[in-house]
Formats: structure tokens, C-alpha cells, sequence
């Protein structure tokens, strides 16, 4: 009986360790540096539409119209995704936290506006794993199909 027990309490604890891992720290690496994000990792569970490599690369956003107006819609575009919650919307800039349902993983969408050209540049980038099953990029092919709908 006292084994079961134990067993029952390492489980226990073993799974608390590892749905907290899911949420992983929010990365160091966010933000918009010289009109550019952070490259992808080699792994496949990120993709950008400034990335060079055919694994990761994925088109911006076409966009047009003032910044204030822009942004405005992309963020009522992403609160109608599932799972989401916009971080912060500075300027032409923003950063939202999409969790998956069951295993509560984090994943970090970054959007940039580039009035000049008629995009958002966008990054998606799971914080833990290697592999995510193309999430980011169904993601962004989601929030493309809602946003452009806006403009």
C-alpha cells in the first residue's frame, strides 16, 4: 500500500513539473531590432516571413490604411483566435501569447506594420519542443484569412 502511494506522489509531482514546463518564461528574444525580428531557431517550430530559409519562411501580411487603424484590426483579428491574448501593442509593434487547449503550450506571435510596404512582417515561434505539427504556420494562414478580410 505504501508503494502505491509513493508512486501515486512521484506521478503527481511529475506532472506538475511538466505542465508547468509547458508555459516555458516568455523569451528574451521578442522585439523588433533595426526593422527586424529575432531569426528563427533550426528547429521547426517557428516561422517568419524575414526568415531566408524555405523551412521557416512564410509571406507577411498585406496591409494598408494608418498605423492606428492597422493595428486596431489585426488586434480584433487575433482575438478571434482561439487560445489567444494580445501582450502588448506598441506603435507599429505587437506581441500576442497563443496556448494551446489541452497541454497549455505558449506559443509568441510578433507582428510588425511596414507602412512603407504595405505588410505586417509576422514571426511565430513555439517556446518549447522541437516539432509543433505546423501550428505557427497555420496560425499565421488564419490570421491572414481573417485580417485581409478587414482590409
Amino acid at each position: 500500500m505504501t508503494y502505491k502511494l509513493i508512486i501515486l506522489c512521484v506521478l503527481a509531482l511529475l506532472a506538475i513539473v511538466f505542465i508547468s514546463a509547458c508555459s516555458a518564461n516568455k523569451p528574451e528574444n521578442l522585439g523588433i531590432k533595426n526593422g527586424e525580428f529575432s531569426a528563427c531557431p533550426s528547429s521547426p517550430n517557428c516561422v517568419s516571413s524575414q526568415a531566408s530559409d524555405e523551412n521557416h519562411k512564410i509571406a507577411p501580411l498585406k496591409a494598408h490604411g494608418e498605423l492606428a487603424t492597422v493595428m486596431a484590426n489585426l488586434q480584433e483579428s487575433i482575438k478571434q483566435m482561439d487560445g489567444s491574448k494580445v501582450i502588448k501593442l506598441e506603435g507599429a509593434y505587437l506581441h500576442a501569447e497563443f496556448t494551446s487547449n489541452i497541454m497549455r503550450f505558449v506559443d509568441d506571435l510578433e507582428c510588425f506594420y511596414d507602412k512603407d510596404n504595405n505588410k505586417i512582417e509576422v514571426r511565430s515561434a513555439s517556446r518549447i519542443g522541437y516539432s509543433d505539427l505546423s501550428a505557427n504556420k497555420k496560425r499565421i494562414e488564419k490570421l491572414r484569412t481573417i485580417f485581409e478580410k478587414k482590409q
